[in-house]
């Protein structure tokens, strides 16, 4: 793959200056300086009175000093996603490795598109499944590969809200801003990466306000031999339910509370900081099994801790020494796939 780079760092340039830079890129690429530097932003309107400048980062609002620039490796897509698929092939186009954020287009077909133009020449492409390293997910893992829960046989993932405000405040159906779109590529893509493909898959997607209205709640469920794994999520759930329960044939895990590097995030409390990112005990999960001798027990599981700038870890591994993508594209093909198939009898 060819690169500029600069004193062995990957210099980055991003299309948006809003949250999903500011909130879910930016402060973890700066904790790995030494691979990474952030030369350029791009944004129709800079304006700093939300998102502090970053020092010594360019802002401009002419899009070409991105895609012109020979010293940029890659370019990182933090637009809405209906202009994913522009920006994604413009970035192809001129040479650099793409990363772009989730859902990573709004159809399949454009997503296999991207991937050929990436494949053919030989650049790095992916979307940006961050959430594969959400605390809570990794520590689902230690429990299921610890076997003390015997054969699996259920896995229930929630990410619910109470925010009626936003499926009643939207008039009109459109599959790419969907509650589907918008929150299942984060558990689809969980599930995907872990799990695999599934042997099957039941999909109930709903317009909770009626035909004409936006998505506003899923319920999938995916199938791998005896073991049924659920992605379920509503914007009218007062109380949140558990975000992992896993059942096993000898006991459970319940994992009641979120990851928290985003709590965290939204309070521009940062990587690096103290505590970033950590769950206290009192939000640790609790698991309840029969060990072999039949003795019972129940126990709080400490949490892994979580860290998005994994990805970025991976990308760097990829580019710069040729190892395997982490984030594959079948894997966020597959995901379009379902995404596509929940929603195709919506209107």
């Amino acid at each position: 793959m060819y690169l500029t780079m600069i004193d062995s760092k990957l210099v980055l340039a991003y299309i948006g200056n809003g949250k999903s830079a500011n909130r879910y890129h930016i402060p973890f690429v700066l904790q790995r300086k030494d691979r990474f530097v952030v030369k350029t932003i791009f944004s129709p309107h800079i304006h700093h009175d939300i998102w502090r400048e970053i020092p010594g980062v360019h802002y401009t609002e002419h899009v070409d000093e991105v895609f012109g620039d020979p010293e940029i490796d890659m370019v990182v897509v933090n637009t809405c996603p209906d202009f994913h698929y522009e920006y994604a092939k413009r970035t192809l186009e001129s040479g650099k490795h793409c990363l772009c954020e989730k859902p990573f287009m709004p159809s399949g077909d454009q997503a296999r598109e991207i991937f050929q133009m990436a494949k053919e020449r030989g650049l790095y492409c992916s979307a940006y499944q961050n959430r594969r390293y959400d605390s809570d997910f990794l520590t689902v893992q230690k429990v299921m590969e610890s076997k003390k829960l015997g054969d699996l046989l259920e896995l229930e993932m929630h990410y619910d809200y109470y925010r009626p405000e936003v499926p009643e405040g939207r008039n009109s159906f459109s599959a790419s801003s969907s509650y589907l779109y918008g929150h299942g590529c984060h558990t689809l893509d969980q599930v995907i990466s872990y799990f695999g493909e599934p042997d099957r898959i039941h999909y109930d997607v709903r317009q909770l306000l009626g035909e004409g209205r936006m998505n506003d709640y899923f319920d999938i469920d995916m199938y791998y031999g005896t073991l049924k794994v659920s992605v379920k999520s509503s914007y009218f759930r007062v109380k949140s339910r558990p975000k992992f329960i896993v059942y096993g044939k000898r006991g459970m895990f319940v994992k009641e509370t979120d990851d928290r590097q985003e709590e965290h995030l939204k309070m521009f409390y940062m990587p690096g900081q103290p505590g970033f990112g950590l769950d206290k005990p009192r939000h640790y999960g609790v698991l309840t099994y029969y060990d072999e001798d039949g003795v019972f027990h129940e126990e709080k599981v400490p949490s892994v801790p979580g860290d998005y700038g994994r990805v970025y870890d991976g990308i760097y591994e990829c580019i710069v020494n040729g190892k395997e993508p982490i984030i594959k594209p079948w894997q966020t093909l597959l995901q379009m796939e379902l995404l596509e198939n929940g929603v195709k009898d919506l209107r």
